[in-house]
């Protein structure tokens, strides 16, 4: 039986779901036929390795938006300086520890190969990263997460994503975890924020088998998914994943205590050490292995360039999409798993 591919987004704005399942499967094919898989990654540019429904990327980034913020901009209107961002305390309050773990994560993998302009910028973030005693309201953790993102944004080697990423951007971004761990924002019939979310992605894997690969965000999205469900799932990609964040992800993540969900047979995370998000990359370590023994694969993987986050980046790694082939050619009783040129 073929098993379906399901791409599920992480951090960031409105997207086009038909436009990013195009650009996403064709990194991955891009990865599958540096890995040796031709045929297989002509079968997923045709359409047919997801089965008959098909892949499909699971889109939920026009549920963080709301009435205040346009083009999904989490924030709003510069004037508005994050009034849409953050409705409640506990929002706040996430993204202001979501700060400091940032922050110590970016100063860890940075350990090793900073000189002192780059310290200097570290300590500086550090100073900007703690809460004070006099800060009053969600508006004020804003502004302090922009004076944090603009430092560290001025760190090598992401100094030159400048021109793309601004600070506004990652503080949005970063907001959207807080608002997805903080389990609110009930809509009409009283399913929060975060449940929403997840609804979409149950319906896209449906009752499988399915292969899942999940960036960023969506990572968490998924884990938190694949718990309740029991359609098979013989692979879990995650990518750029914040899940080991422990400070903050970890002791939110449900349920408690963060485990493999029983569905999975195989999990692979991917982390790149120059991505701002996965500051704890090593997943095995945090979480209990499932019912049948299974554990999550940290695999490091080096993309060139000054912002490796996005997920186009992983997924054309042929360490990344190899393992996708050959799970998707299992399930299909191995069919398409072959080289057969590129």
């Amino acid at each position: 039986m073929q098993a379906r591919l399901v791409f599920v987004h992480g951090i960031g704005g409105l997207r086009d779901p038909a436009r990013e399942l195009t650009v996403w499967t064709r990194a991955l094919a891009s990865g599958m036929r540096a890995a040796g898989h031709g045929a297989a990654a002509r079968d997923l540019l045709s359409g047919t390795s997801g089965g008959p429904a098909g892949h499909v990327f699971v889109h939920y980034a026009d549920l963080f938006t709301r009435g205040q913020a346009q083009g999904g901009d989490v924030l709003g209107a510069p004037g508005a300086a994050g009034a849409a961002a953050l409705e409640d305390a506990a929002e706040a309050e996430i993204l202001s520890e979501l700060l400091v773990a940032w922050v110590d994560g970016v100063a860890a993998g940075h350990a090793e190969r900073s000189d002192e302009r780059d310290r200097r910028i570290l300590d500086h973030a550090r100073a900007q990263a703690r809460p004070r005693a006099q800060e009053q309201g969600s508006l004020a953790v804003v502004r302090r997460a922009l004076n944090v993102a603009t430092t560290l944004l001025a760190l090598k080697p992401w100094g030159g994503a400048a021109r793309w990423i601004t600070p506004k951007m990652m503080v949005s971004h970063l907001a959207q975890v807080a608002r997805y761990l903080a389990r609110g924002e009930p809509d009409d019939q009283g399913v929060s924020l975060d449940r929403r979310i997840r609804a979409r992605v149950c319906e896209a894997i449906g009752n499988g088998p399915a292969v899942v690969v999940a960036h960023s965000l969506g990572s968490v999205v998924a884990l938190e998914t694949l718990h309740q469900l029991a359609a098979p799932v013989p692979l879990l990609v995650t990518l750029g994943s914040p899940i080991a964040t422990r400070s903050v992800v970890w002791p939110r993540l449900l349920p408690q205590p963060p485990s493999v969900p029983g569905c999975i047979g195989a999990w692979l995370n991917f982390w790149d050490r120059d991505d701002i998000i996965a500051v704890r990359p090593h997943l095995e370590r945090e979480l209990r292995p499932s019912d049948t023994g299974v554990t999550p694969t940290s695999r490091r993987v080096d993309s060139d360039g000054a912002w490796v986050h996005d997920a186009e980046k992983y997924l054309a790694q042929p360490a990344v999409a190899g393992p996708v082939a050959e799970a998707l050619a299992a399930a299909a009783g191995g069919a398409g798993s072959g080289g057969g040129g590129g």
